[in-house]
């Protein structure tokens, strides 16, 4: 009996064996094995995802696993920033889940775009110049492709405003990420910020809510602003006021930020008799506001007045049937990462489901 159970167990064995070598053993296994369409001028495709970030790339990967075959076009310095938008810009992200150690904004983005790509999203490099949302299908055009799809994701994110001045870039004796940042909720807790005297530019709201959020961490927070009255709500100037971290410099812009290794202190100049001051701080905030990338939009959907997509509540549907946002272009209050790779999940949903409805 035993002897006839170990034969029929090997039978059955070298007639299975054969065929479970042939298939993918998962998912992942199976969309890596099938190469996705190159995409070329003339094509039509079901999605057209405009953007690089997280909110383009979870999109792309939803819309991908659905066997949508989304085409992204992630441009080329679009906006000033390489594919993968303003966490280019950033050092370690330390707020984004699954990174216990942290990761650098550069190599989260590009695991983004393995992700994407490996479940069958279909990345261009090209910068979108002008889309036509007026006609069906949709028409999309770079300076080098032209393509038709059924519906469009809008990502492209916005901006944070930057002041142009002596140490406060990039480049050689620049300071950036090095203590001058343009994200409190992003950078504000890292260890160079935390028991250090830390400096706002702007008076509107963004400005004081930056500052506000800082003196979590910080010393001191001083709120510099060119004018001598704030442009920020009466509720949140009262905010402001009463804390006692806070100060201000008013009539007063930074012309220049200087240090060793960090950022150590930046120059005021007096915006009434052109004086110079010297403030010593270890951090330099931009609370100036963002700027949305919507201009390529040439008013075919409805905005707000800072120029951000507005969106149905609770979905990502624009004025335009088809036509879906998703991450910092039409989120000005959070703007971070982990929100808009939600809200591009959001935008992969609802396309699938808009799609349904045109069969």
């Amino acid at each position: 009996m035993k002897r006839h159970t170990f034969m029929a167990f090997h039978l059955v064995r070298s007639i299975v064996q054969p065929f479970r070598t042939n298939f993918p053993r998962s998912f992942s296994q199976m969309a890596a094995a099938t190469a996705p369409v190159p995409v070329k001028s003339g094509d039509h495709v079901k999605v057209c995802i405009i953007g690089s970030g997280p909110a383009a790339h979870t999109a792309a990967l939803y819309a991908a696993r659905a066997e949508l075959q989304p085409v992204v076009f992630e441009g080329e310095f679009a906006n000033g920033l390489a594919p993968g938008g303003q966490l280019t810009t950033t050092t370690e992200v330390e707020n984004f889940p699954g990174f216990p150690e942290g990761i650098m904004g550069g190599e989260l983005t590009e695991k983004f775009r393995k992700q994407s790509a490996h479940f069958g999203a279909r990345l261009l490099e090209e910068t979108v110049e002008t889309v036509n949302l007026s006609k069906r299908p949709f028409e999309i055009k770079t300076d080098r492709t032209q393509i038709t799809a059924d519906t469009v994701i809008i990502a492209t994110g916005a901006v944070a405003k930057r002041m142009d001045f002596p140490g406060a870039g990039e480049g050689p004796g620049g300071y950036w990420n090095k203590g001058v940042s343009a994200c409190a909720v992003c950078d504000g807790a890292a260890p160079i910020f935390r028991s250090k005297h830390l400096a706002v530019v702007g008076g509107g709201d963004s400005a004081l809510e930056e500052a506000m959020f800082l003196t979590k961490y910080a010393s001191k927070v001083t709120i510099v602003h060119r004018r001598d009255e704030l442009r920020a709500s009466k509720i949140m100037q009262s905010r402001a006021r009463a804390n006692p971290k806070i100060e201000f410099a008013f009539n007063a812009v930074p012309i220049e930020a200087y240090g060793d290794k960090l950022l150590q202190g930046i120059k005021l100049q007096s915006t009434v008799d052109k004086s110079v001051t010297d403030l010593k701080v270890n951090g330099l905030f931009f609370g100036i506001g963002h700027k949305p990338a919507t201009d390529f939009l040439g008013g075919q959907l409805a905005l707000d007045d800072g120029g951000y997509i507005i969106t149905e509540p609770g979905t990502t549907k624009t004025s335009v049937a088809g036509v879906f946002a998703a991450g910092d272009v039409q989120d000005k209050r959070y703007r971070q990462a982990i929100t808009a790779a939600g809200s591009g999940c959001m935008a992969a949903l609802d396309v699938e489901h808009y799609l349904t409805t045109l069969e």
